[in-house]
């Protein structure tokens, strides 16, 4: 599968989950701590599921706003989707992610916004990425 690739960036970590991580760019930096439910101290870090949480949340109102673009839809100003990310031991061995999605399309008809959200779900990188890879449950409020 061949992508065009428009737009790239890069980020470096060091130490691992208590470790930094930072864009190349300078524009964005972190301390991670890894999660007491996982073994670690917990702290004032963050750790990757978070941060893939708030990327895959971001990224899927990009999409709606895509997919609302296409259909002549406008895509409410607060539209918001709380993003649950999940870790923890696959019963194949190795560890696994799953992935909920709440979506929150404010004053759109219910089967319009699960309408628009199976059809962001579609074109989504977030989801591409992940789909057959990691569960995603998508709910509409």
């Amino acid at each position: 599968m061949a992508v065009d690739v428009l737009y790239e960036t890069k980020a470096k970590a060091t130490g691992g989950r208590d470790g930094a991580a930072e864009t190349l760019s300078g524009s964005f930096k972190v301390q991670l701590s890894t999660p007491k439910e996982l073994g670690g101290a917990g702290g004032a870090g963050n750790n990757p599921e978070e941060l893939f949480a708030a990327g895959y949340a971001a990224c899927f109102i990009g999409a709606l706003k895509f997919v609302g673009g296409q259909e002549k839809i406008a895509i409410p100003a607060d539209t918001s989707i709380v993003s649950t990310v999940g870790i923890g031991p696959r019963s194949e061995g190795g560890f696994g992610l799953e992935v909920a999605l709440d979506v929150s399309l404010p004053g759109l008809d219910k089967s319009e916004a699960e309408a628009l959200v199976a059809k962001a779900h579609e074109v989504c990188p977030y989801s591409n990425a992940t789909r057959g890879n990691i569960d995603v449950k998508l709910t509409v409020a």
